[in-house]
């Protein structure tokens, strides 16, 4: 079931948010005499106690929602956590507040002592579930936590020239979240006992938005934008609501609502590249793909946002939650298998714990949340989006984790509630998410996401000590999901911990010692301040945290549940940088390897095409067809034929035409068909690794594991080499022998033109990656473009075209034969005849890879 308001999403409701943030800015403008915003409650001090009310309902619940038995789980936690926050509390040394958590040098342990405080009042405010621990009543933890907020400003917060170390994050986001909610939540107490205390450290708060302007958010500021502009902006909406400042509301509140608009890159907003794109991508940090973190946060952050607006009248009803649905129907859905947020869209959190199934956790609540303010046939699919991941999940979805009380009441009304459970996302479906340089490619059995990189998306992220070995990450990495497993025992951090990073699915890379950026420079970054070195600069993000590639090749298109993708792997700006000149000579950067990419995605195989690959620098080069882990018990059989239909062994000298790769105790497999290159190399073996290995925070958790390696060896310096293989999800011993007949085959596989065909399904596909004319089959394609052309049986040409440079003006391609009649075309296509075929002019200018199509008929 789609929701009805999607073809509209990406315009009309962004432009009415528009219309309300000019509004809200000129309430909240200075100016004597303005009139109200439309949509501005009638009175600020109304609004304001339904705001905090709401506020409090949606962290503590309500009397209604707390009695249910489905949210015990939930408020016993609450309390748990709360008792263990009094007992570290008690145990204090002399610069704490909480034990483990010294204080005047670590911006970490001032943020966590904060949660701690927000965590102990929480518990005290649970409607219709009193907390009073002994030996203290709720009062006596109240005044402790009030306390505790005095103690901290005084003594840590509040000295401007003291603070303000480590991660500008912790003062500008976290910090002020954790300290603003406490005061929403013992308003009472601190007006009674600390009048002043609010406003004071609103005071300080304010004196802390340094990379914002004057005390306020600076929309042209790269600190403020996408997720972080969002929980900027939520902490100055509840801060305006205890001030009774309604002026500050609405500021807040149209400098958030401009997360909403759909980025377009040819014109962003104060130059914000951060946020949701047309495609369904999400970007944060300028140029990382990150729908499964920052996206994620994003989500709940806003879906907050309506329940605390709820009844105040600031923005119109259904204005938000529009564009919302949008995010989650095209953004979050297509990335998410059984319940499982792949890992192309999590940036540096790959290497944290937990990730996953927790992820989409925390998307099913902010789906609940936004359910109840949707209606019809909306509401349906929202709902029905969410018993489909529960059903789905291999991991059960547990509630507890929501945040909301009230979000846990109403999962269980909905899967208590008669519905369909249905995806919105199709089984067999095709994304191109080239805005992000991501692909994903879903079947009934499998899912198929890649990771890819350009001069416009990261290569990868590290920071902070997390992601330690991230180097190969968007160059051509792939995660192959299959149906039935779970997916914490096939990838999340076991899988970057018991693979090596050049060994990653996927990947073309250079054999060599690479060192992680604490090993490198002794800290958690290259510190240089004298060449502009900072751990926030914008040196630091270009070159260290997040540097993009340097090649504009990279993406693809689709054509209704079909895809190709292509890419050109190129060094990343740091190492371009560096052999520049441009960086000091204490920086260290890595080369990558050589290589032109294709993916050719079908039905029951994804067609993988090499060229020009080479290690570079006289260094050796493996390419990885995949790479799979399983537990070290785990029966894993590898079966496989010759070309002469004898079977494979191990042992022997004879290439395979195919394997197959089976985990018995799972259910699952994989199968390989080898089309053309060197002989594959065949390993399994049993490592053991820490998960401090890929994060420094992680603890030293040893992972065992069967690793199964299959990969093209090249030595140093070979010359560049070509190969082609297919990987055939879920595939049978007799459908893998079956390929000595293969649908497939390759029609060119060099660094100008890669193109193959399926002969079922009628489907041409080809990445031209250099100018000038490629010719392949039927199709002649002017430069570099990404084309699908599949004929049907009664002679119905379908094209889909795209510019994965992001830079052509035009893309021309022609289709040789008898001349074909135009019967329908995207904007921006020009069909016409020419001498020997058939011409489409596709108009890609500003299109940043989005694909065309035309249909054509060779009938009269």
């Amino acid at each position: 079931m789609e929701l009805s308001r999607r073809s509209a999403l990406s315009v009309i409701p962004a432009a009415a948010l528009w219309a309300v943030s000019r509004g809200l800015r000129a309430e909240a403008s200075p100016r004597q005499g303005r009139s109200a915003a439309p949509g501005a409650p009638a009175s600020t001090d109304e609004a304001a106690d339904v705001l905090l009310r709401n506020t409090v309902a949606v962290f503590a619940g309500t009397a209604e929602s707390n009695a249910r038995p489905e949210v015990a789980p939930k408020l016993a936690s609450l309390r748990a956590t709360a008792d263990a926050r009094l007992a570290a509390m008690d145990a204090a040394g002399q610069d704490e507040v909480f034990a483990g958590l010294p204080l005047g040098t670590s911006d970490t342990g001032l943020s966590t002592s904060y949660q701690y405080l927000y965590e102990t009042a929480l518990a005290t405010c649970l409607p219709g579930a009193g907390y009073a621990p002994a030996p203290y009543d709720t009062a006596a933890v109240r005044q402790r936590v009030v306390d505790g907020l005095v103690r901290l400003h005084d003594g840590w917060f509040g000295d401007q020239s003291k603070g303000y170390y480590g991660n500008w994050f912790h003062w500008e986001i976290g910090i002020p979240s954790y300290a603003t909610r406490t005061l929403v939540l013992l308003r009472d107490e601190i007006a009674a006992y600390r009048p002043d205390l609010t406003a004071t450290y609103i005071a300080s708060m304010d004196a802390y938005l340094r990379n914002g302007k004057d005390g306020d958010v600076d929309l042209d500021s790269r600190f403020h934008t996408g997720a972080n502009l969002a929980d900027i902006t939520t902490n100055r909406v509840l801060q305006g609501a205890l001030l009774g400042d309604g002026t500050r509301i609405t500021k807040a509140l149209a400098d958030q609502l401009t997360v909403f608009a759909t980025v377009d890159p040819y014109r962003p907003q104060h130059g914000v590249t951060d946020g949701f794109y047309a495609d369904g991508s999400f970007v944060q940090h300028a140029s990382v793909a990150y729908t499964g973190s920052y996206g994620k946060g994003l989500l709940t952050r806003i879906v907050q946002t309506v329940k605390i607006l709820d009844g105040t009248g600031y923005v119109p009803d259904g204005s938000l939650t529009g564009v919302v649905q949008g995010w989650v129907a095209d953004g979050f859905a297509p990335l998410i298998h059984e319940g499982w947020m792949m890992e192309i869209v999590k940036g540096r959190a790959v290497s944290r714990p937990g990730t996953g199934y927790a992820d989409v956790t925390a998307v099913v609540e902010a789906v609940v949340d936004l359910s109840a303010h949707t209606a019809g046939s909306d509401a349906e699919a929202l709902e029905g989006y969410v018993r489909h991941v529960r059903q789905t999940s291999k991991a059960g979805l547990d509630p507890t984790s929501f945040v909301s009380p009230v979000s846990i009441a109403r999962y269980a009304d909905i899967l208590n509630t008669p519905g369909p459970a249905r995806d919105l996302a199709a089984a067999s479906s095709h994304t191109a998410f080239n805005a992000m340089d991501r692909t994903v490619h879903r079947r009934p059995g499998y899912s198929f996401a890649l990771a890819r990189s350009s001069t416009r998306v990261s290569m990868y992220e590290y920071m902070s000590g997390e992601n330690l070995m991230p180097w190969f990450q968007g160059t051509g990495a792939h995660y192959l999901y299959l149906s039935g497993a779970d997916q914490r025992e096939e990838f999340g951090i076991d899988y970057f911990t018991a693979v090596p990073p050049h060994r990653l699915a996927g990947v073309t890379a250079p054999v060599e010692k690479r060192r992680t950026v604490p090993e490198l420079y002794g800290t958690l970054w290259y510190d240089d301040p004298e060449h502009g070195f900072t751990s926030s600069s914008e040196a630091q993000n270009t070159y260290v945290y997040f540097p993009r590639a340097t090649h504009p090749f990279s993406g693809g298109v689709r054509l209704g549940a079909y895809g190709a993708a292509g890419l050109v792997q190129s060094d990343d700006a740091a190492y371009a940088a560096r052999q520049a000149g441009a960086l000091p000579d204490g920086f260290v950067a890595y080369r990558a390897a050589g290589a032109t990419r294709s993916w050719f995605m079908f039905d029951d195989e994804i067609l993988v095409l090499s060229a020009g690959v080479t290690g570079l620098a006289g260094r050796a080069v493996t390419t990885t067809v995949d790479s799979r882990v399983a537990a070290p018990s785990a029966p894993v059989v590898l079966t496989g034929g010759l070309r002469d239909g004898t079977p494979w062994r191990r042992t022997g000298s004879a290439p395979p035409a195919w394997l197959r790769y089976a985990d018995d105790s799972r259910g699952t497999a994989v199968g390989y068909v080898f089309l053309s290159g060197p002989p594959p190399v065949v390993t399994l073996g049993t490592v053991t690794r820490s998960q401090r290995l890929v994060r420094l925070a992680n603890a030293d958790t040893a992972v065992t594991k069967q690793v199964f390696t299959l990969s093209y060896e090249q030595a140093a310096g070979e010359r560049p080499a070509a190969m082609a293989h297919a990987l055939v999800p879920n595939a049978t011993a007799q459908q893998l022998a079956s390929y000595a007949d293969s649908p497939l085959s390759v029609l060119s596989n060099t660094v100008r033109l890669q193109a193959a065909a399926h002969r079922h399904l009628g489907i041409t596909a080809a990445n031209a990656f250099t100018p000038g004319t490629h010719r392949t089959g039927r199709l002649s394609i002017d430069g570099p473009a990404s084309v699908l052309l599949r004929r049907s049986p009664d002679g119905t040409c379908t094209v889909a075209v795209s510019d994965p440079t992001t830079e052509r003006r035009t893309v021309s391609v022609t289709l040789h034969g008898r001349p074909l009649r135009h019967v329908s075309a995207d904007a921006g296509v020009r069909v016409r005849h020419v001498p020997g075929g058939t011409r489409l002019d596709v108009t890609t200018h500003h299109a940043y890879g989005r694909s065309f199509t035309a249909t054509l008929s060779g009938r009269t």
